[in-house]
C-alpha cells in the first residue's frame, strides 16, 4: 500500500511539473522555429488540438520522435503494411526531422501529427480523437501519462526496438517511483539485445522477445545508390566523411586536418552534421578554419565539384534524405557521435552501403552493433581523431582492404536481419 501510494503521488506531482512546463514548450517551440520553421507549424497538436485533422477507427499509432527513430519506423511501417494492407497509420514525432522524414512514409488514409505532451488531459484529448487499436513506441519513449491513460482506455502499448543504456538504466532509476509504473503497465517490451533486455527487466518492463535491430532491415533506396555511385565515379580522389557529426566534432575534425598539413590535401574531405539547423553553424566553422565550404545544395548540375589538390575546401552535406547517397560517395566515414560523449550515431546505414566505418570510444547507444561490426571487420575502432586518419590511410592505401571492407559490411549486415518479421509475429497484427 506505501508503495501504491508513493507512486501515486509521483505521477501526481510528474503531472503538475509538466503542466507547469507546458508554457516553456511553447516558448521553446518559437526559439526552435527560427531555425526550423516546421517547429512553428500545428503547435496546438502538442496539446491536443486536431482542428484541421479528421479522426477515426482502427488507426495504429507508431510514434518515432526523431530522424533515427522515424527511419526505424519505417522499416517496420513496411512490414505492417504486408501483414495488413487495409492498415492505417497515426505518425507522431517530437522533431521537426522525426517529421520530415516521415511524410515519406504516408499513404491516402494516414494521418501525421505531433506526439501529445505528457499530462492527462492532454493525452487524453489525443486518444479520444484517433482512438488506436494499438500504439508502437520506438526504442526508448516511454511517457508514463501515455502508458497509463493507454492502459485505462485498454488500448495496448508496446515498446518495440527497444534499447537501454547503462547510462539511462542509473537516470531512470533514480526516479524510480515514477520510471518503474510506467515501463511496468506497457503492454509488452520488445528489446534489440539480450543486454537491452536484462536492463529493462530491472525496470520491471515485460519483455517479451530479444526481436534484434529494426535497422539491420533497412532496404536501400535505388535512386540514392544510384547517385551516389554516379557521384563517385565522377572523381578522381576518395571522400572521406565525418557522418552525422555532433556539436564539438567538427571543431576537433577540423583541428585534426589543420595539423595533417598537406596530407589532409590527399583526399575530398566532407562533413554531414546530424541536425540540420547547425548547417549553417558548421559551414562559419569550416570558412573560420581557413577552408573553402562547399555545400551539397550549392553543388553545380547536382554534381560534387572537381577535386583541386591544395584548394582546401570541405563539402558540407546539406541536404535531407540522401544519406544513403553520401554513404555510396565516400569510401570511408567516420563516425559522428563516437569521437565526442553522445553515444555514437547509426552504423548500420552505412553497412548497408558498404561504406566502412571508423568510430571513436563513444558507441553506448549502439553498444552491441558496434562490437559486431569491428568483429565482422565492417568497422574499426579508434580513440580519437588523431588516431582515425592512420587507420583511414591503412584503408584507403589497400584497394583489398577496402573492398573486404564493402564486402564485411554487407555479411555483417545479413546477420542481422529478420527483426522486423519477429517483431511483427509478436504483434500479433495479420
Amino acid at each position: 500500500m506505501r508503495l501504491a501510494f508513493t507512486e501515486r503521488f509521483a505521477l501526481w506531482l510528474y503531472g503538475r511539473v509538466m503542466a507547469a512546463l507546458a508554457p516553456l514548450l511553447r516558448v521553446k517551440l518559437h526559439r526552435r522555429g527560427r531555425r526550423e520553421p516546421l517547429y512553428m507549424e500545428r503547435i496546438e497538436q502538442r496539446f491536443g488540438y486536431y482542428p484541421e485533422v479528421s479522426g477515426g477507427e482502427g488507426l495504429i499509432w507508431v510514434h518515432a520522435v526523431s530522424l533515427g527513430e522515424t527511419r526505424a519506423a519505417g522499416i517496420l511501417i513496411r512490414a505492417l503494411r504486408e501483414a495488413n494492407p487495409s492498415m492505417r497509420l497515426l505518425l507522431t514525432h517530437g522533431t521537426a526531422t522525426g517529421w520530415a522524414e516521415g511524410t515519406r512514409l504516408l499513404k491516402a488514409g494516414d494521418i501525421q501529427v505531433w506526439a501529445p505532451w505528457d499530462t492527462p488531459a492532454v493525452v487524453n484529448r489525443f486518444l479520444k480523437r484517433f482512438r488506436p487499436s494499438m500504439g508502437i513506441l520506438l526504442e526508448t519513449e516511454v511517457w508514463p501519462f501515455w502508458v497509463r491513460s493507454c492502459r485505462e482506455q485498454g488500448i495496448p502499448l508496446y515498446l518495440v526496438n527497444a534499447r537501454m543504456s547503462q547510462r539511462s538504466l542509473i537516470r531512470a532509476l533514480r526516479f524510480r517511483w515514477l520510471a518503474l509504473p510506467a515501463y511496468r503497465r506497457l503492454h509488452a517490451v520488445l528489446a534489440q539485445t539480450e543486454a537491452d533486455a536484462e536492463r529493462l527487466r530491472q525496470l520491471e518492463a515485460p519483455v517479451q522477445l530479444v526481436m534484434g535491430n529494426l535497422k539491420y532491415d533497412v532496404i536501400e533506396d535505388p535512386a540514392q545508390k544510384a547517385l551516389g555511385q554516379q557521384w563517385r565515379a565522377s572523381l578522381t580522389h576518395p571522400v572521406v566523411m565525418l557522418a552525422s557529426s555532433r556539436e564539438g566534432e567538427e571543431a576537433e575534425f577540423l583541428k585534426v586536418l589543420d595539423d595533417l598539413g598537406t596530407a589532409a590535401d590527399t583526399v575530398q574531405w566532407m562533413i554531414v552534421p546530424r541536425h540540420p539547423q547547425r548547417f549553417d553553424t558548421v559551414a562559419q566553422l569550416i570558412a573560420d578554419a581557413g577552408w573553402a565550404v562547399q555545400r551539397r545544395s550549392h553543388w553545380p548540375n547536382n554534381s560534387p565539384p572537381n577535386f583541386s589538390a591544395g584548394a582546401r575546401t570541405i563539402w558540407l552535406g546539406d541536404s535531407l534524405g540522401e544519406m544513403q547517397a553520401y554513404y555510396h560517395l565516400a569510401s570511408v566515414a567516420w563516425l559522428g557521435g563516437s569521437f565526442a560523449p553522445f553515444g555514437g550515431q547509426n552504423l548500420i546505414e552505412a553497412a548497408a552501403c558498404g561504406c566502412p566505418v571508423i568510430m571513436g570510444p563513444h558507441t553506448f547507444n549502439f553498444a552491441e552493433a558496434a562490437e559486431m561490426a569491428i568483429s565482422y571487420g565492417a568497422a574499426r575502432r579508434v580513440e580519437g581523431m588523431v588516431e582515425a586518419w592512420p587507420s583511414t590511410l591503412g584503408l584507403l592505401g589497400n584497394s583489398l582492404a577496402i573492398s573486404g571492407g564493402r564486402v564485411s559490411c554487407h555479411t555483417w549486415l545479413a546477420q542481422g536481419q529478420g527483426s522486423a518479421q519477429r517483431c511483427i509475429d509478436a504483434l500479433s497484427v495479420q
